[in-house]
């Protein structure tokens, strides 16, 4: 099997396995809540985060199934951000992966309550899972690294910074912490969870955090170049809307050929950090190689 069909399997185990765990809830969901929650969980995607966790897990001798609830978590978080992030009172998008967002469908309210539940779930998940039950202290690390990585010093910190930010005046090192909070710190924060849950050594665990750290931001500077370059219909969203709005992405405040080099720059860096690794982390190198050359 080679990498890239390992990547394919585990995608496709995330999306049985968020299927499964959706559906354990959902009666217990009012509607149209559950229908809210449901249509952004399950809009399909690339599932980078679950699979990264899945893959750092395996690469340190994991086991899929004790990592799997682990990863529908960091999908959950994930959507949360995603629909919250399409708002009008954040970037006000109206299509997410080819699909109306969540608030054109269900409304403003609704939306919000979505991501809220979907959040809040994640940590019931994780809470809840048979690796917890077995082992809580090392699941309890992993639990507490994710929810600094969505709360107020990473991704919900990051989104306050792009927000405050006043429109063309932004420093390139705003940008830089932006990106990193927004983006790459949930990253992260999956290889590192992976690590963590797989009995990785503290080398390891760091190693693989770093990696993902770089990961993350090759995600968020290929985004920002696609945001540019791309067309509707391989985002699935519009286009160049940050530009329009004033907004310092890393083509505006570098310019489209250090962003490009950039680009480059952290492909490098992120296999560089999985070097010392063997064929157990070909699938992290093949993530690398997806995020780097996809088009939506």
């Amino acid at each position: 099997m080679t990498p890239a069909d390992t990547i394919s399997r585990l995608r496709g185990l995330v999306e049985e396995s968020l299927a499964g765990t959706f559906a354990s809830e959902a009666p217990g969901i009012p509607s149209p809540l559950r229908e809210a929650m449901e249509y952004s969980l399950m809009a399909g995607g690339k599932r980078v985060r679950p699979v990264l966790l899945l893959s750092a897990g395996l690469a340190v001798g994991g086991e899929e199934a004790g990592l799997l609830p682990f990863a529908c978590a960091a999908e959950y978080i994930h959507t949360y951000s995603l629909i919250h992030d399409d708002l009008p009172a954040m970037d006000d998008d109206d299509f997410r992966r080819g699909k109306p967002t969540s608030h054109k469908i269900f409304g403003e309210g609704t939306a919000i309550l979505a991501g809220d539940a979907l959040l809040t779930d994640a940590f019931r998940v994780m809470a809840q899972s048979p690796l917890a039950q077995a082992d809580p202290g090392r699941a309890v690390r992993a639990i507490a690294d994710l929810a600094r990585a969505a709360g107020g010093s990473g991704m919900a910190g990051g989104q306050q910074m792009d927000l405050s930010a006043a429109p063309g005046s932004s420093a390139t090192a705003e940008v830089d912490e932006i990106e990193l909070r927004k983006t790459a710190a949930l990253l992260a924060s999956c290889a590192r969870t992976g690590a963590i849950l797989g009995g990785g050594s503290p080398s390891q665990i760091g190693t693989l955090g770093e990696y993902g750290t770089r990961l993350g931001l090759l995600f968020q500077v290929t985004d920002d170049i696609l945001d540019e370059t791309g067309s509707f219909e391989e985002m699935g969203k519009g286009i160049a809307k940050d530009r329009a709005r004033g907004k310092w992405t890393y083509p505006v405040a570098h310019g489209m050929s250090a962003a490009i080099e950039r680009a480059s720059a952290l492909e490098r860096a992120a296999l560089d950090a999985v070097s010392t690794f063997g064929a157990e982390a070909d699938p992290l190198r093949e993530l690398v190689a997806m995020v780097r050359n996809r088009r939506k």
